[in-house]
């Protein structure tokens, strides 16, 4: 059996290397990639304009004319904490809602336009999954 005193000094060890392992996991994640060009890892086969379901065909459109946006998050900064785009400066990348036809939020459905001009953007992305993948669009 354990003494009182040692059951805290293990559970005082086993903690201090959880936080040791949390703080130094980060670290070992980080990937060798810089500020560039490259295309991200996520990115699957390249999505044709004319292959997005009709509402993303609509949202692609509204991006190029300006708005009007019908949801207020259309056009907000999207950060890239997954870092699944190729990274770039913050306020490059901009997200916008693809409505899905019997869903009364937002749904899943995204595209991510990155570039200087909102209206006239470098290059868009699809995300049909929240995030979690994206198909640049060919336009």
């Amino acid at each position: 059996m354990f003494k009182a005193g040692s059951l805290a000094a293990c559970k005082a060890f086993a903690a201090c290397v959880v936080a040791a392992a949390a703080l130094l996991a980060p670290a070992a994640c980080v990937s060798a990639r810089t500020w560039s060009d490259s295309p991200p890892p996520s990115a699957s086969s390249p999505i044709a304009l004319a292959d997005l379901p009709a509402q993303g065909r609509a949202t692609y459109a509204l991006i190029l004319s300006g708005g009007p946006f019908p949801y207020d998050k259309d056009g907000a900064v999207f950060g890239n904490r997954e870092r699944l785009l190729p990274l770039q400066r913050r306020g490059y990348w901009r997200e916008y809602t693809v409505r899905t036809p019997g869903v009364r939020h937002r749904g899943a459905r995204r595209i991510v336009c990155g570039g200087a001009a909102p209206q006239l953007p470098e290059v868009c992305y699809y995300s049909g999954d929240h995030y979690a993948s994206f198909r640049v669009i060919a336009p």
